[in-house]
């Protein structure tokens, strides 16, 4: 995968995540995601799923702010967003995606598995894809991409790898939105 590939990836969630679009991603757009989200679920913000999900976008934000030497008060603009992610997760292999990227998931995965069977299926995948701007069916494509082992559900190692192919750009599945 090309770097322009992992760029322009990187620069569609930096415009997701500007919620306000003042090209600056501050700790609250992260909020507004995580809170989007919990709602898609009929989740409040305050019961112990909904507050994990804000939580898991406050820690990633907090951290990124904090590698990027801006602080959790502060803000990043688009480069400082790429140079952090870079260094921070993708040079980090395996370990950055499970320091930075993991827990967010983890959260999600725990809101979105309604049936408490630890996974998640293609509807609550589609659940999840919606709140974040996916067209539904693009969310189902997404989903038949993921589920490598045919098992008609997604555990959070096949969520944590789909969303590192994806943006090492070997998925094309739509994840963003």
């Amino acid at each position: 995968m090309t770097t322009a590939v992992r760029n322009t990836r990187l620069e569609k969630r930096f415009e997701k995540w500007d919620v306000d679009g003042n090209g600056m991603i501050e700790r609250s757009d992260l909020e507004s995601e995580a809170q989007r989200i919990v709602a898609a679920f009929g989740e409040s913000p305050q019961s112990p799923n909904g507050r994990a999900v804000v939580d898991s976008f406050r820690y990633t934000f907090d951290y990124l702010a904090e590698k990027a030497g801006v602080g959790p008060n502060g803000s990043l603009n688009q480069d400082q967003f790429l140079q952090v992610i870079e260094r921070e997760v993708f040079a980090g292999g395996d370990a950055g995606f499970g320091r930075v990227v993991r827990p967010m998931i983890q959260a999600i995965l725990n809101l979105c598995d309604t049936d408490g069977d630890g996974e998640v299926s293609e509807a609550e995948f589609g659940k999840w894809l919606k709140a974040v701007g996916v067209e539904p069916s693009r969310a189902r494509e997404a989903f038949q991409q993921i589920d490598a082992d045919g098992s008609g559900h997604l555990s959070v190692e096949e969520l944590v790898q789909a969303v590192k192919a994806y943006h090492f750009g070997t998925l094309e599945a739509e994840l963003l939105g």
